[in-house]
Parts: structure tokens; sequence; C-alpha cells
């Protein structure tokens, strides 16, 4: 590779850590208030919804990095309500989408239809077309169906009779899965789940929980209130991008990827056998979109260690194939990911003291590694 070659990749990785030749990306002038803006739609959300933090706090991230959330759990555990409560708080408009086996792909995206009075075609856009988008019991409908929406995802944008309509922005898709049904289900292919920046696995409440949950539902129910509009919400998009990454985390999240695709040249000898593809860059791009929108809602412009390890597991849990071997030895992706995180050593980054009188700067790393 020629000096310039060199040169070019270098400032690449700089782009992609938030990094500029004149130094670390400046703090974001409005943090105070925008921490104070997410934590009351937070706080209106928990009004409705008792317990699911981890649930909470991923989709707050996820539309703030751009993604969309996958979520898995069994029936009556308020993942419909976690999501309709999410979008009236966030603003913008929603839509749900209840998936069944007799869904056509025009359902989703829209259609022409002609107006035989004015002897013209119309365009009718599909529900697909809004800020938030709930794909309810999304493997239940056929390939066709789940392709379709994927695309969307991808694409950001429904073609219709040779017109392409750009979807609003923010745009989330949060799709819900029920784990325990084998019968009348389509499971979404490998490459299709890749399109979700997260799996949330959303379990049972605790027993205080679940008795505060009576409590609070068994009368009149709590109805949030809208903090957030669309545009704050892209606002608050971009300013996810000026968050600072340290280099040392971007080359940490680029040795957990490729453990998972050779795992043996990081002493994992015994997972090689039960993964049987490893995670994709589509992986690493997340994590690290994933771990600026967390420090961002967590009142941060750069990224700690320990922001990157928290959403590793949501990210990677959906992208690993398993082998048979796996199957058969009833290894879930959830251990393998565990055996990942802890044999990667994870850089020793510490916030830098600021001299007196000065702002606080980014993080700065160390020479050594840390287990």
């Amino acid at each position: 590779m020629t000096g310039q070659g060199t040169a070019d990749h270098a400032q690449a990785g700089d782009a992609a850590a938030g990094r500029t030749d004149a130094g670390p990306a400046p703090r974001a002038a409005g943090l105070p208030a925008d921490t104070a803006m997410l934590e009351r739609a937070v706080y209106e959300i928990k009004r409705v919804i008792v317990g699911q933090d981890h649930l909470v706090e991923r989709m707050l991230v996820a539309v703030l990095a751009r993604g969309h959330v996958l979520l898995e759990g069994v029936p009556g555990i308020a993942k419909t309500l976690a999501v309709e409560t999410f979008a009236k708080v966030m603003g913008g408009d929603y839509s749900r989408i209840q998936f069944t086996p007799d869904l056509v792909p025009t359902d989703l995206l829209g259609t022409r239809i002609y107006r035989q009075g004015r002897e013209e075609f119309d365009t009718e856009l599909g529900p697909v077309v809004a800020n938030f988008v709930l794909a309810d019991e999304i493997n239940r409908a056929p390939a066709k169906v789940q392709s379709a929406l994927l695309e969307v995802m991808a694409e950001g944008h429904v073609s219709i009779g040779g017109t392409t309509y750009p979807m609003p922005r923010p745009f989330l898709v949060m799709a819900t899965q029920n784990p325990i049904e084998s019968e009348g289900v389509y499971p979404l292919p490998e490459a299709q789940r890749d399109r979700f920046l997260f799996k949330v696995l959303v379990g049972y409440p605790t027993p205080e929980e679940e008795r505060e949950i009576v409590y609070r539902m068994g009368g009149t129910a709590p109805v949030p209130e809208r903090v957030l509009t669309p545009e704050d919400l892209v606002r608050l998009q971009e300013a996810v991008g000026t968050v600072f990454v340290h280099h040392a985390l971007v080359d940490y999240v680029v040795r957990l990827i490729t453990a998972t695709r050779r795992p043996q040249d990081h002493g994992l000898d015994e997972i090689g056998q039960w993964i049987a593809y490893g995670a994709s860059p589509r992986a690493t791009l997340g994590i690290i979109a994933a771990a600026r929108a967390l420090a961002l809602v967590r009142g941060r412009d750069y990224v700690v260690p320990q922001d990157v390890v928290e959403v590793v597991p949501d990210v990677l849990r959906h992208r690993l194939v398993l082998t048979y071997d796996a199957l058969a030895d009833e290894v879930s992706a959830e251990e393998i990911v565990r055996k990942v995180i802890s044999a990667v050593p994870l850089p020793q980054v510490t916030a830098a003291q600021p001299a007196p009188g000065a702002h606080a700067g980014p993080p700065a790393a160390d020479a050594g590694p840390r287990r």
C-alpha cells in the first residue's frame, strides 16, 4: 500500500472514531439540556411501563443510533404497550401492523388505486410510512412480506408505481416475535435478522414489579405526555455523530468481531466448533453507533468502555449463525458472546484530568489492556 493510501485509511479511521486532525470532536453545547429532555422522556415512559428498564433504554438508544429493534419475549409482558408508549412520548406518526399469514407486501407498502370518477390513479401509502412502526409478531407473515419490510428498513424509501417515497425522519421499526411458538411461523433468515441493530430479550417482571403493575393498571391507566418532536430526535441523532470514540475502543470492537469469525486466534478454540458464521462489519458499525447513543443518553459526549460492553450482547446475539454442534450441545448465542467478551482484553480508558479552570476533555487510553 502506498503512503497516500495509508494516509487515506488513517483519515477514514479518524472520521469513524469521531476524530479529526484538529483533535477530538468538540463537546456538544446543548448536552445538559438534551440529557434532561431524554431523562424526562424516560420518566414519561416509566409512568406507564413498570420495570423493563433495559428495554426502554435500548429503544431510546436505537432511535438515536438510527437502528431498528427486534423484541423477543413471551406474550403478555408489555412489549406492544412499551412500543406504543414510546412512540407517544417521542412524538411523530405511529402505526401498528399485525403480521398474519395472509398479509401481502402491498398491505405494508401501499398501492395505486384507480379512481373511476377522475379516470386516474391515486397512490395510497401503506402503514409502514410512519416515524415509528410496530411490526407485531413479524415471524407470522410469509417471507415475501418480511423481505418487503426489511428492504424498507435498509433503503429508507418505498417505491410504488415507479415513484419513490422517502421514509419520514426519524424512522424506527420495532418488531416483536414470540419464541415459544413453532406452528404457523416463518423464522427470520439470518441475513434479514442482521438488519436489526438490537435483539432485546424481554423477560418477566419481578414480584415487586408485578405487584406494582396490578396497582397501577387496576384503575385508570396513566396517559403519557409527548416530550419530544421528530425535529428534536433528528437533531439528537446528529448529536450522536459528534460523540467521541477513542481509537482504542474502536480497535477493541474490531477485535471482538474478529473473535467471532476466527475464535482460535483469540484462544477460543472451544467455541470454534459452535460458530458457523461470525458477525459482519455491520455489527462493528452497530456497536460503535449504539455506544455513542448510549453515552449521549447518559449525559456524556464521549464513550467509555462500559458503554461498549453493555451494548455488545444486544448487537451480537442475533447475528451469530450457530452450528448443529451448538444446537446438540445446547449452547446459546448468549453463552458464546459472554465467552468472547471475557476473552478479548478491554482497553483501559480513563477520563483525562483537566487543568484548573479548564473544560474536562474526552477520555484518554492507557498503554495496556485490562481484563
